[in-house]
């Protein structure tokens, strides 16, 4: 009972970028005058915007349901015997960094403080990769290559490329985590996991 439980909790990893790309979606279309490829993400949750409430709801459910979510990969990477450091530090990177940003709307100090943390989500790919690589073979090597790149191409916020694009460069960082967290709900429901926890060493 305990496992399917668990293998529910890990579906969430689907559920949670839907919820929030929908708030996005919605956002932009209730917000006047907004484009996703030249206006940032946080300011749909301006304070005195339509859409403030909108975001501030979206963003705070995606970082509550992330908690179980991590809480249930957490679970399933032991049974496998794996690290689950990259896991865990997702609940720094995103849980508390969404929810701070929605707590905290702009032009708040502490919304870019608080959200300040989710600059690390990239290292919790990166550290998949040395850590479980051998675990899980060449397939998830190349897919969270893939995607470790796409979420590092969130870092051009900092740089002059697509100076004009903003929003654009943002969400190339979205859209990373968002493919991180689906690919984490097939790798840990996946056959490859059955195995891997069936061999492991068992805990304690």
């Amino acid at each position: 009972m305990k496992n399917i439980k668990n293998k529910t909790l890990l579906k969430l990893g689907y559920f949670i970028p839907f919820i929030f790309w929908l708030t996005l979606i919605l956002g932009g279309w209730l917000a006047e005058g907004y484009n996703h490829f030249t206006n940032l993400v946080s300011e749909l949750g301006r304070i005195g915007t339509r859409t403030q409430y909108l975001f501030t709801t979206g963003l705070a459910i995606c970082a509550l349901l992330s908690v179980p979510f991590i809480i249930a990969l957490h679970k399933r990477a032991r049974a496998m015997g794996i690290s689950s450091f990259p896991i865990l530090l997702l609940l720094l990177a995103f849980s508390f960094s969404i929810l701070g940003a929605a707590l905290f709307p702009l032009p708040l100090r502490l919304h870019g403080i608080l959200g300040s943390p989710a600059m690390l989500l990239t290292l919790s790919p990166l550290l998949a990769l040395f850590l479980w690589g051998m675990k899980f073979g060449t397939r998830f090597l190349m897919i969270t290559s893939a995607i470790l790149f796409i979420t590092l191409l969130g870092y051009l916020v900092f740089t002059p490329v697509l100076d004009a694009y903003p929003g654009l460069k943002q969400r190339f960082a979205h859209t990373g985590w968002t493919l991180w967290f689906v690919y984490l709900s097939l790798l840990f429901t996946g056959k490859d996991a059955e195995k891997a926890a069936l061999f492991a060493p068992q805990q304690g």
